[in-house]
């Protein structure tokens, strides 16, 4: 679950850094979907680097939830009976929603593929540039997808920031003062990812970027 979830950040944050091009300039922002497009040529076809990527996203992904719920039914199998008396446990909006949030996140990335990748449900088609699909995507008429957006990345930023926690627990961080500083290194992070999804959809809302 650790190693599956590493890869999904770094791809997480690599996406999110090659979002930003368009603040660059539209043009700026269609040349680097297209170099994505051209990565590995000629050792390999056109646009075959992304379906590499998009593949290997999906088996992180499929390995993620798996990972989870096996995790889920060893831990019941490992508490067959439940407490007699089990007293509240402070816990985080994160901890307590994981679940759902990994639901919630799913649907926003089949619905993101469809939408921004394929072009299925983007106004302007598969056949436009990545560009245009963006601005029509997130365009003020169209403020429920803009709102749809807003909330699966803040999920992804609870998940994340969980995670992170997690992982540090998992790793042996038992301390006080590494307690907190794995705390803050998952928010900061946390915060800082979903920044920089926000801020493409609310710039084009806004008119900033278009």
């Amino acid at each position: 679950m650790a190693a599956s979830g590493a890869l999904l950040v770094l791809f997480l944050f690599a996406h999110a850094a090659g979002n930003l091009k368009i603040f660059v300039g539209l043009p700026d922002f269609d040349h680097y979907a297209e170099w994505l497009r051209e990565l590995g040529t000629p050792l390999l076809p056109h646009a075959w680097f992304l379906w590499i990527q998009r593949v290997g996203l999906l088996v992180a992904i499929g390995l993620h939830i798996w990972a989870a719920t096996a995790l889920t039914i060893r831990a019941k199998k490992a508490r067959p009976v439940k407490y007699a008396h089990r007293p509240k446990v402070q816990g985080s909006y994160a901890a307590r929603t994981m679940r759902w949030g990994g639901v919630i996140i799913v649907l926003f990335v089949i619905y993101h593929i469809l939408d921004l990748t394929t072009g299925h449900l983007n106004p302007e088609g598969g056949d436009s540039n990545p560009s245009a699909r963006v601005v029509a995507d997130f365009a003020p008429e169209r403020w429920y997808v803009t709102l749809f957006y807003v909330v699966a990345v803040v999920a992804v930023g609870f998940h994340l920031r969980h995670g992170i926690w997690s992982a540090f627990r998992t790793l042996g961080q038992q301390t006080t003062k590494g307690e907190r500083r794995a705390q803050a290194i998952a928010l900061t992070l946390s915060v800082l990812l979903v920044a920089m999804y926000l801020s493409v959809p609310v710039a084009v809302l806004t008119g900033l970027v278009g």
